[in-house]
C-alpha cells in the first residue's frame, strides 16, 4: 500500500516538472488539469510523511540505549503505533479509484410520485431542500424547467447546481456529494387537508445527473427535433403571447427535454441542450459501467411506495436512510438544507464498500 502511495508521490513530482514545459504553458486547459491533479495529490505527500515519521519513532525506540531517552522514545513509539491504523485507513481511501464526475456540477430532476397533491407538495419541499443546501455552500443554482401542480407543489422540476471549487481535497464538487440522492424518497405525515388525523404516505423521485459539457458527448443537429410552444404558469402577457418554451427530442434515443423558465426562446434552448447533454451523458456512463460489469443503481425509480431509499416521517421527527440503516432526527432542519452530515455518511459508506471489494 505504501508503495502505491509513493507512486502517487512520483506522479506529483512529474506533474510539477511538466509545469516548466513551454508546450504546457501554451495550453491553458492542460495547465488547469495539471494544477487540479497536483492539488489532489498534495495530501498524499503529507500522509506519507506522517506515516514515515510514525515508523521512524518506532525504530528509534527499539535502537535507543540510554534509559532516560528510551522511556521518552517508547512513549512516542506507543503514540505512533496507535496512530498507524488511522493512517492506514486514510491511505486506503487515496487508493480508491476516483469518480471523474465528482467535481462536476449536477442536474437535479425531482418528480412527484404516488400520493396525488401531497406527493407534489413533497416534491417541491425536496427541491427546496437541495436548493437551500446549495445556497449554504454558495453554489450557483439555475432552474431549467418546472411544472407546477394545482396544489401549490410541483409535478416535476429540473435544476442545475454548479460548484466552482471542490469542498476539500478529494471531496469533489456538487456531484461528488449529491449523487447519493438518486432514488425514491417516501414521506409519511398528516396532510393539511386530512380532517381525521390519518398519516398518509406519498413518494417523490430524484435523479442526480453529472453536468455534461459539449466536449463530453457529441450531438448531431440532424438528430434533434426542436419544438416551441407557449410557456405555462405565472408570467402574465409573456406567458400568453410568446412561444418561448422549448422542447428538444433526441431522435435516436427518444430522450426529450423541455425548458420554459426564461423569457427568451434562445435562452430556453441553451438550457434545454444542457439538460439533454447531461441525460445522454449519464445514460452513456451507465451503459459503459454495465459493459465493465460494474453495479450502478439506476438514477430513478418508478415512484412506487415499496421502492425507496429514504423515509421522512414527520409525526415522529425522523429521517430514515435505508441504505445506511440509520435514523436522523430534527427533520425540519434537514428539510431546510441541513443534510451535509447525511451526505457525508453516505459517502463514507460508499468508500467502505469499495474498500471491502478491493480487499475481497
Amino acid at each position: 500500500m505504501i508503495e502505491k502511495l509513493r507512486q502517487l508521490a512520483r506522479e506529483h513530482a512529474a506533474l510539477n516538472e511538466r509545469l516548466f514545459d513551454p508546450a504546457v504553458h501554451a495550453d491553458p486547459r492542460e495547465i488547469a488539469r495539471i494544477g487540479k491533479r497536483i492539488a489532489e495529490l498534495e495530501p498524499v505527500l503529507l500522509l506519507i510523511a506522517e506515516y514515515e515519521r510514525a515508523h521512524e519513532a518506532i525504530r528509534y525506540a527499539a535502537d535507543e540505549q540510554d534509559s532516560e531517552l528510551r522511556a521518552m522514545a517508547e512513549q512516542e513509539a506507543a503514540d505512533a503505533r496507535a496512530r498507524l491504523p488511522q493512517l492506514e485507513d486514510r491511505m486506503k481511501k487515496f487508493l480508491l479509484p476516483n469518480d471523474p464526475d465528482d467535481d462536476r456540477g449536477v442536474i437535479i430532476e425531482v418528480r412527484a410520485g404516488t400520493g396525488g397533491e401531497e406527493a407534489a407538495l413533497f416534491a417541491a419541499e425536496l427541491l427546496r431542500m437541495y436548493l437551500r443546501f446549495a445556497e449554504e455552500r454558495r453554489w450557483k443554482t439555475e432552474m431549467l424547467d418546472k411544472s407546477d401542480a394545482e396544489s401549490g407543489g410541483i409535478k416535476e422540476a429540473s435544476c442545475r447546481i454548479s460548484s466552482s471549487t471542490p469542498l476539500t481535497a478529494g471531496a469533489g464538487g456538487a456531484y461528488g456529494l449529491l449523487k447519493y440522492e438518486s432514488g425514491v424518497h417516501r414521506v409519511q405525515r398528516i396532510p393539511s387537508t386530512e380532517n381525521k388525523g390519518r398519516v398518509h404516505t406519498s413518494t417523490a423521485t430524484v435523479a442526480i445527473l453529472p453536468e455534461a459539457e459539449e466536449v463530453d458527448i457529441r450531438i448531431r443537429p440532424e438528430d434533434l427535433r426542436i419544438d416551441t410552444y407557449r410557456a405555462s404558469g405565472a408570467g402574465g402577457q409573456h406567458v400568453n403571447k410568446t412561444e418561448s418554451a422549448v422542447r428538444i427530442t433526441h431522435l435516436p434515443t427518444g430522450v426529450a427535454v423541455a425548458c420554459q423558465t426564461e423569457r427568451s426562446q434562445l435562452q430556453n434552448r441553451v438550457l434545454a441542450m444542457s439538460l439533454l447533454r447531461s441525460r445522454l451523458y449519464a445514460a452513456e456512463q451507465e451503459r459503459l459501467a454495465k459493459e465493465r460489469g460494474e453495479l450502478r443503481s439506476g438514477q430513478i425509480g418508478s415512484g412506487d411506495r415499496s421502492e425507496k431509499i429514504r423515509t421522512y416521517n414527520f409525526p415522529q421527527d425522523r429521517l430514515t436512510d435505508h441504505r445506511l440503516e440509520r435514523n436522523f432526527s430534527n427533520l425540519p432542519a434537514m428539510m431546510e438544507g441541513g443534510i451535509g452530515g447525511l451526505l457525508q455518511a453516505l459517502r463514507e459508506k460508499d468508500q467502505e464498500e469499495k474498500l471491502a471489494r478491493i480487499a475481497g
